[in-house]
């Protein structure tokens, strides 16, 4: 499974949906493995940065370079449930948890004030000045019951959003 010349069986698609926590339909996941094959244009069975790189909307998106530290070197299995978070079957709290895997940069389980700023100035680039992200941030904060030395496990993390 994960390279252009080998088909997907029912076994493989039922795996798929297994570990996708079956948000994907069996006909999406056969999509989803087109494209996978596509994007895979040297048939190692996973996508590298620069294959993911080659969707315009993903290439466009401010977070992209966080986005390709998640997803760089996905087998297909992989890619499916890494998708799976923007499913519109997706639960919210799904989707919180990946965004809170988006902006825990270092993949270890805790988001600073510095990894919300990083993200904060990824997303407004020249459209705020670095002081005026940090004073909505440090308010944002502050409403939640943090501070700028707080360190946010996804509970708190989910306070704050």
């Amino acid at each position: 499974m994960g390279n252009a010349s080998s088909t997907l069986t029912q076994y493989d698609i039922e795996e798929v949906q297994e570990h996708s926590n079956n948000l994907f339909s069996q006909q999406e996941i056969v999509s989803l493995y087109k494209r996978f094959c596509q994007l895979d244009r040297n048939c190692k069975g996973f996508i590298s940065a620069d294959e993911f790189l080659s969707v315009p909307e993903f290439a466009m998106n401010p977070l992209s370079q966080r986005l390709l530290k998640m997803a760089d070197g996905l087998n297909f299995k992989d890619f499916v449930a890494f998708l799976s978070a923007f499913s519109t079957k997706a639960s919210m709290p799904q989707k919180v948890h990946f965004i809170f895997k988006v902006y825990d940069s270092d993949s270890n389980g805790k988001v600073t004030f510095n990894d919300i700023l990083e993200v904060l100035r990824d997303l407004t680039g020249s459209f705020m000045s670095d002081e005026q992200r940090e004073e909505v941030l440090s308010k944002v904060l502050r409403e939640a019951g943090y501070s700028r030395d707080s360190t946010l496990l996804l509970d708190d993390f989910i306070k704050v959003l």
